[in-house]
């Protein structure tokens, strides 16, 4: 359970919540199941637009970092818009991260960080979570990375 509330740790971090995005094609951007919401992958952003490139192919380390951290910020969106109030999450269970790869990049482990550590900083406890890293060979819209989400709501 959070112990404090998410608003007000968002608020501490300087995070602005976006309006959450809308599908881009025949899916829907949350589902939910008893206590456990599913958030569909959602691509990396910058200024509004697509962040697109490759890990290891003109992207670095840490920009990838930086492009989860983004990508988590739009999940969090997504969950607030779902919930109503982000305080419901009880925990962040499971999350998905597609990292788009060159063949010899090895790191998606630590793009990956970027999101898995904003989880922790704005959830607490509630926000450590299983996670599953992949680099794959190209991802819609050319995003540098993409992210999924499993939390469970009270």
């Amino acid at each position: 359970m959070t112990t404090q509330d998410v608003y007000a740790k968002l608020k501490s971090l300087g995070i602005e919540l976006p309006a959450a995005g809308a599908p881009a094609a025949a899916y829907v951007m949350s589902a939910q199941t008893g206590n456990t919401v599913l958030l569909s992958g959602h691509i990396a952003k910058r200024d509004g637009k697509v962040w697109a490139g490759k890990l290891g192919g003109g992207i670095s380390t840490e920009e990838g970092r930086e492009a989860a951290r983004a990508v988590a910020i739009d999940l969090i969106a997504t969950l607030h818009a779902h919930t109503g109030d982000l305080n419901r999450v009880t925990r962040i269970v499971k999350v998905m991260s597609l990292v788009n790869s060159t063949l010899e990049f090895t790191e998606q482990h630590l793009v990956t960080n970027g999101a898995s550590e904003l989880f922790v900083e704005v959830f607490g406890d509630a926000g450590k979570h299983a996670r599953s890293a992949f680099g794959v060979a190209q991802i819609p819209l050319g995003a540098c990375v993409e992210i999924e989400l499993i939390a469970e709501v009270r």
